[in-house]
């Protein structure tokens, strides 16, 4: 970074934009193998949010490689600088007063904690999408493990490249034992018992 860049402060905060909106703001980090359910689930809430009149939006892995970081790869480093812009894209969203609602597998712990440091205390809500890894291959929505087996897609994570699963996630959902429906429920009630959501008569 170059000395003469100094940050802005914007003249409306993001406490004013909570206020406007009627709710709090905050990075929903779902974390998990692929195929585990993390983009089912974050869209399944962003669609549940938006019916309550509630401001989200939907950072999701294959989406932000076609455009904002279409120049990465899937080494450890690139994983990594991957991460590390997700983190800063969610952060504007935080401050903008909304919920972000990030899909990525983000398969190293280092990564996902320093987005945490990014944001306020509270901010960054970890969720591990939990599914064995026998049921993440029988779904293989996108037949990635099977290419992956057959060596035709290198660092392939749980296959030929690591996943490190959380250690202290604000939530686990186990989407091989819950539904979608139980799932988002499950989520909804985490966001009112933390004053982040109106409580919701449902």
């Amino acid at each position: 970074m170059t000395a003469n860049i100094v940050w802005f402060d914007t003249a409306v905060r993001k406490e004013d934009r909570r206020r406007k909106n009627g709710h709090g703001s905050a990075v929903l980090w779902f974390t998990g193998l692929s195929g585990s359910g993390k983009s089912t689930l974050a869209n399944a809430l962003d669609r549940q949010l938006a019916g309550l009149g509630l401001n989200s939006y939907v950072l999701d892995g294959d989406n932000i490689r076609h455009g904002l970081n279409r120049d990465l790869g899937f080494s450890p480093e690139d994983r990594k600088e991957n991460i590390r812009r997700i983190g800063e894209v969610a952060k504007l969203f935080v401050d903008s007063g909304q919920f972000a609602l990030t899909a990525f597998i983000s398969p190293y712990r280092e990564d996902r904690r320093q987005v945490r440091e990014l944001l306020d205390e509270g901010e960054f809500i970890e969720i591990y999408v939990r599914c064995p890894l026998d049921e993440c291959e029988r779904r293989d929505p996108k037949g990635l493990y099977r290419r992956a087996r057959l060596g035709e897609i290198p660092e392939f994570t749980g296959v030929s490249a690591p996943y490190e699963e959380p250690e202290s996630p604000e939530l686990v959902i186990d989407t091989a034992e819950a539904t979608v429906e139980e799932s988002v429920e499950e989520i909804l009630n985490l966001l009112e018992k933390r004053e982040l959501i109106p409580r919701i008569n449902r």
